[in-house]
């Protein structure tokens, strides 16, 4: 890969929103001692999302992912939170927002037998308990790859299970820890056949030297493991020390990916470069359902 940096383009250009929606959901979440992969990510998005109000993205079990993946901001190291009170909180934090849609994904937590799948579960049960009419998504890490892992959350029943290959297959040994393409393909599949009901999504980054052949091979890998809702989004260097970005992707490339991901039979696909696995998750899935 170059060493040379890649101007940004000015599509990239994000307008900020720091209206009171966004700070006094900010407050909130330090109130409640929550995370979310808004903030831990660098999610270009944050302040359109929470300003909005429509969905939010909470992140469980700790701020500190076991993994390192080479283009993810979270933090990596030992994890020591295990707090069972937290899926609690998150519940009564949908509710108080009054969301429309939320989406619960975790660090990856490899230092744990079951991969953090009972309190996922948890939380996903007690939102439900008390915002019966929220959409719940769920965003894993892949949980060791244990079939029993991805059972208990499925037990849960989820509205939306979402899991992302985050790469086509060739870059995908250079840019992932410990998660492989054919594993995360494995775990979309299997969620799939514990419950048909239950829509599944993945997400894919460009702009680390992928090609749009690959892409559209990767499209072809999802399909084939029965993935109802693509997203796919611009790359973004979040610090020097992670992978650089070898190409923007334009507008309109974007645009032409979509409609490639389209006629090979995703119910829906959000593309662009500002778009994030749960960017206008909640449209994602009324598109998906308008589509059946």
């Amino acid at each position: 890969m170059t060493t040379e940096y890649v101007r940004k383009p000015e599509w990239l250009k994000i307008k900020l929103n720091t209206n009171e929606d966004y700070t006094g959901l900010k407050k909130m979440m330090r109130g409640k001692n929550l995370h979310s992969v808004c903030e831990e990510a660098q999610c270009p998005n944050i302040h359109e999302c929470w300003a909005e109000r429509k969905t939010a993205t909470f992140m469980i079990l700790g701020s500190v992912c076991t993994r390192s993946c080479r283009f993810c901001a979270v933090q990596t190291g030992l994890p020591t939170e295990l707090d069972w009170e937290e899926p609690e909180r998150i519940a009564e934090s949908v509710e108080q927002m009054g969301l429309k849609h939320v989406v619960i994904t975790t660090v990856a937590r490899d230092d744990l037998k079951d991969g953090g799948a009972a309190i996922f579960a948890e939380t996903v049960r007690a939102v439900r308990r008390r915002n019966p009419f929220c959409g719940i998504e769920v965003l894993p890490s892949d949980m060791g790859g244990v079939y029993d892992n991805l059972k208990t959350l499925m037990d849960a029943k989820p509205d939306i299970l979402n899991h992302n290959i985050e790469t086509v297959k060739r870059l995908s040994p250079s840019i992932r820890a410990r998660a492989t393409y054919e594993r995360s393909l494995e775990f979309l599949r299997r969620a799939k056949e514990m419950n048909p009901n239950i829509p599944t999504k993945s997400s894919i980054m460009v702009g680390l030297g992928e090609t749009k052949e690959e892409l559209m091979e990767a499209m072809d890998d999802l399909r084939a493991n029965h993935v109802d809702i693509l997203t796919i989004g611009q790359y973004l260097q979040p610090s020097k020390t992670h992978l650089k970005v070898q190409k923007y992707w334009s507008p309109e490339e974007f645009n032409e990916l979509k409609e490639i991901a389209l006629t090979k039979g995703f119910s829906h696909c959000e593309a662009g470069p500002l778009v994030r696995s749960s960017y206008h998750a909640d449209e994602q899935v009324e598109a998906a359902k308008a589509h059946v």
